[in-house]
């Protein structure tokens, strides 16, 4: 057993010059050691996205609003979760997806997500793809007729 308070969570900060926004994410399943499913607090900044839309092919996620407001947008549908809200997105479910912050304050959203050994990312408003293979150290993005593309992230 792993006991994983907040100061042995693992930050991830991202910067203002994010496609995105600024956010923080403080992951618990790497400080605890976990491999089947990622889990980590993400704060979101006033203004920011959680990620570009997207849906997986082989990945459950699930969002549990911990504190402030939040907007999932899943597809053309809009909600508005408050804290004890949760949303989730099936695996195969070609809906894409995102939180954003419309708040004046920061919020807190706990993320957790399967963590298939292969999956297939796709990112419908800017036409691209991640293939993502939990073997090799990086993923690979194609566009949607399978050539090599950019990282729409940067």
């Amino acid at each position: 057993m792993a006991i994983v308070t907040p100061g042995k969570m693992i930050a991830e900060d991202i910067s203002e010059e994010s496609v995105c926004g600024p956010s923080r994410v403080l992951w618990i399943s790497e400080a605890g050691g976990l491999t089947q499913f990622g889990a980590f607090i993400e704060i979101l900044s006033p203004g920011s996205r959680s990620s570009l839309k997207h849906w997986h092919k082989s990945e459950d996620e699930m969002v549990y609003v911990l504190e402030g407001t939040v907007t999932v947008i899943e597809g053309d549908t809009e909600t508005l979760l408050h804290p004890g809200d949760a949303a989730t997105f099936g695996a195969g479910e070609p809906t894409g997806h995102f939180l954003e912050n419309r708040s004046d304050a920061p919020t807190r959203c706990l993320v957790v997500g399967t963590r298939a050994p292969v999956d297939v990312i796709s990112y419908p408003d800017h036409n691209r793809v991640c293939l993502r293979y939990r073997s090799l150290p990086d993923d690979v993005w194609t566009d949607g007729r399978g050539d090599p593309a950019s990282n729409p992230y940067g």
